[in-house]
């Protein structure tokens, strides 16, 4: 689509797979000079000023959701910390005979450190 076109949609949910998702694309188009409009979604038409102020609402919301959710998210990993609880993948020993013997591996340089890490089984982290 080229500048002063239109994006017709018969629908929100046609168009996007979230909301976020929705807002992004029609975001890009406004900076490509493209308009929307959704037929079955009442006043969304971004060639409208009353159709813009719609669609920005919606935009606003949406990142009020996302503002919520990550206060939650950060509530709850909090709390589960307080209650001795940590996230992510167990730490493992430098002493760990793995390690140790990836650290052999690493020294002879003719090995890859992803095919030490495929013949022990370890992760590149690791």
């Amino acid at each position: 689509m080229k500048a002063g076109d239109t994006l017709v949609i018969w629908r929100l949910d046609r168009l996007g797979w979230s909301l976020r998702h929705l807002i992004e694309i029609v975001e890009e188009l406004k900076g490509r000079g493209v308009g929307f409009r959704s037929i079955n979604d009442g006043g969304i038409d971004t060639t409208t000023a009353s159709g813009e102020m719609v669609f920005n609402i919606f935009a606003t919301l949406a990142q009020f959701e996302r503002r919520l959710i990550q206060e939650r998210t950060q509530a709850g990993l909090k709390a589960a910390r307080a209650r001795g609880k940590n996230g992510g993948r167990p730490k493992i020993s430098p002493n760990d005979p793995k390690v140790q013997m990836a650290r052999k591996m690493s020294n002879n340089l003719s090995i890859s450190v992803g095919e030490i890490c495929s013949t022990l089984k370890i992760s590149r982290a690791t």
